[in-house]
C-alpha cells in the first residue's frame, strides 16, 4: 500500500468556513419579515420614545423576551433571530453603568440588524413579573431614570 509522505493530506489552502454567522435575539412588536432591516432612528420602545440613536440585541432569550414584554405598541409580541451587519459593543443601558457585567448579554449598534428569522414558540414572563417591571420602569420614569444612555 502507497503512503502519502508530503504530510498534506488532511490540510487544505483555504481556511475553514463556517455556513453560519453568530445570531442574536431582538424582542419587538414590530411585524417583520425575513430578510427585513433593524436601522436606527425609528422612535425608541422605551423612555420618551425620542429617534433611536442604537438599536439593541442580546445573546439570551430571556432579554429579548423582556424587549417584546416591555416594548411599546397594541401589535403581538415578537422575537427575531437578527446578524448584525456592523460592529456591536456592550449596552451601557444594561453593563457596567447601570448594572455589573452584562448579565444579560445585551448589545447594541448603529448599524442595521437583518432579520434572518423568528422564534415562534417561547414562554413569556408571568402578568405578575410582567406588571413589577412595568412599575418599577414607571418609578425610574418619575424619577427620570429611564431614558436610554446614548453617548
Amino acid at each position: 500500500m502507497a503512503m502519502n509522505t508530503n504530510g498534506n493530506e488532511n490540510k487544505s489552502n483555504n481556511p475553514a468556513q463556517s455556513p453560519f454567522s453568530q445570531t442574536f435575539f431582538h424582542g419587538t412588536k414590530a411585524d417583520l419579515k425575513i430578510g427585513d432591516s433593524i436601522t436606527i432612528g425609528l422612535n425608541s420602545n422605551y423612555g420618551s420614545r425620542k429617534n433611536a440613536k442604537y438599536i439593541y440585541l442580546s445573546a439570551t432569550l430571556d432579554a429579548a423576551i423582556w424587549g417584546a414584554e416591555l416594548a411599546f405598541g397594541e401589535g403581538r409580541e415578537r422575537i427575531y433571530l437578527v446578524e448584525p451587519t456592523g460592529p456591536i459593543e456592550d449596552d451601557p443601558n444594561l453593563t457596567d453603568k447601570r448594572f455589573p457585567g452584562n448579565p444579560s448579554m445585551s448589545y447594541r449598534s448603529k448599524n442595521p440588524f437583518k432579520v434572518v428569522g423568528e422564534i415562534t414558540l417561547w414562554q413569556g414572563h408571568s402578568p405578575e413579573q410582567v406588571k413589577t417591571m412595568k412599575d418599577g420602569l414607571a418609578k425610574l420614569a418619575e424619577q427620570g431614570l429611564v431614558e436610554a444612555i446614548e453617548d
